[in-house]
């Protein structure tokens, strides 16, 4: 067993849990690595399908220059080998704020909060295929199996709520490709792993009980039979996790409804954040991004924000229609995204938020087909800002037809390591003893990126 399972299992055996960041402290005053926490609660927004980064926040001119041309670098092999000239941008990006941060014409309102997002252009990925691209992003490696980093945050910190999950996935209606493993607990106790809304209603199933006082009387005598058969077994995951399980299930039944009331929001709210909007998704995608913000106001820790269903299962993943599909799916999350910023800051939830837009991979620099961009693993683009992150920077660089990264090229373990840096964890101290071995996050590898934090 690790020493910080061992912590773990003493606090957790001690009737202490590990929830809220004071294990983070007491295990940075016996390792002496911990870094400061910046950041105490995470919303992830994933754009699932591999959202361009040519034509969001990494212009290349070269790419009008050569519109139509031959790509005059080595090409590497894509997914259906289908591959064209380079294809010129076809919208238009400017510089925004005082920062001079480059945003697309596809992100109007985002680019109002310039100089709030620490954009890496150097992001890349071991691989080019969606699900596998998709597991790498959420769990550190290429298959299913392995912890998210939900999952490995709530096992760590825990949920600042005690009526509410640690962990919360908002379904808009698309689950990145790779389904549920993207998020689940893996070999972490299966208490950490994700609780699912659904965009649909209700969110939660079968969450008004039949009758409150019969189901009270059963859940004490369930939880009665199941403790002694547990202390008569040694205490194992999948008992102790079905008596947490249970319990969160009780109390979620009166936590859910007020969480989802959203009737004391006011107008103006909702309609900042797209509720009128006459895109149905848009409206969708901005009922999720309120959610979230109202799950971090309760103390949930980590809250993922999948993409609404657009263009069938199309996803941001533009093999045709270039300007069709990135048109759509930035109408539906701009206004959302922006209005969440602006709405942490007012509500005093900035400074301790970390929010994080991602993709799987980008698009390359040269059409597929006539009007399509292929994936792209070798250089991409995702933002993080709020809770220690600087604003208005750029970090890392692409060639100049935006292929490949050049400079300070990232590897996922090093997105995961500084995600985990915000949060107050040494990425290499957070361990979970599985199979013979300590395992983590970040695998053997992963750097804090530090020229962007504050």
């Amino acid at each position: 067993m690790s020493r910080s399972q061992g912590r773990r299992e003493f606090l957790h055996r001690a009737g202490l849990g590990v929830g809220g960041l004071a294990f983070a402290t007491l295990f940075g005053e016996a390792s002496g690595a911990a870094p400061k926490a910046k950041a105490k609660r995470v919303i992830w927004l994933y754009m699932d399908g591999g959202i361009s980064h040519l034509d969001t926040f990494d212009p290349k001119p070269k790419l009008a220059e050569f519109h139509g041309k031959k790509f005059p670098l080595k090409m590497e092999a894509t997914q259906f080998d289908s591959n064209g000239p380079v294809l010129k941008s076809p919208w238009k990006t400017k510089q925004h704020g005082k920062s001079g941060l480059w945003v697309s014409e596809l992100f109007p309102k985002l680019a109002e909060h310039a100089d709030e997002l620490a954009v890496i252009r150097s992001m890349t990925n071991e691989s080019a295929i969606h699900a596998t691209a998709n597991y790498w992003m959420h769990t550190g490696w290429g298959q299913m199996g392995r912890p998210s980093a939900g999952a490995w945050v709530n096992y760590g910190l825990g949920s600042e709520a005690d009526n509410l999950p640690g962990f919360v996935v908002l379904n808009s209606g698309l689950l990145p490709i790779g389904g549920v493993d993207n998020y689940k607990s893996g070999f972490l106790p299966a208490a950490h792993g994700p609780t699912i809304f659904d965009r649909t209603d209700p969110a939660v199933p079968n969450l008004k009980p039949a009758d409150a006082i019969r189901q009270a009387r059963q859940l004490a005598a369930i939880a009665d039979l199941d403790r002694g058969f547990a202390d008569r077994l040694g205490r194992p995951d999948a008992v102790e996790s079905g008596i947490k399980n249970y319990e969160l299930a009780a109390k979620l039944q009166t936590a859910v409804p007020e969480l989802l009331d959203l009737s004391k929001e006011t107008t103006a709210t909702k309609m900042r954040y797209g509720f009128g909007h006459p895109f149905e998704h848009t409206r969708t995608y901005a009922k999720q991004c309120l959610l979230a913000r109202r799950l971090v106001e309760r103390g949930v820790r980590f809250v993922s924000v999948t993409v609404p269903r657009v263009l069938a299962d199309a996803r941001w993943d533009a093999h045709g229609e270039l300007k069709k599909n990135h048109d759509l799916h930035a109408q539906m999350v701009d206004q959302p995204i922006a209005a969440l910023l602006a709405d942490l800051k007012h509500r005093g939830l900035w400074d301790d938020t970390l929010v994080v837009f991602t993709t799987e991979f980008g698009r390359t620099p040269f059409s597929q087909g006539a009007d399509g961009r292929d994936h792209n693993q070798y250089g991409f683009t995702v933002w993080l800002a709020g809770g220690g992150v600087k604003g208005g920077v750029t970090y890392g660089a692409t060639d100049e037809f935006g292929y490949k990264a050049v400079e300070n090229k990232l590897l996922v373990h090093d997105f995961h390591a500084t995600l985990l840096h915000l949060l107050g964890v040494d990425h290499t101290k957070l361990t979970y003893r599985f199979g013979g071995r300590d395992y983590r996050l970040t695998d053997v590898h992963g750097t804090v990126v530090t020229d962007i934090l504050t």
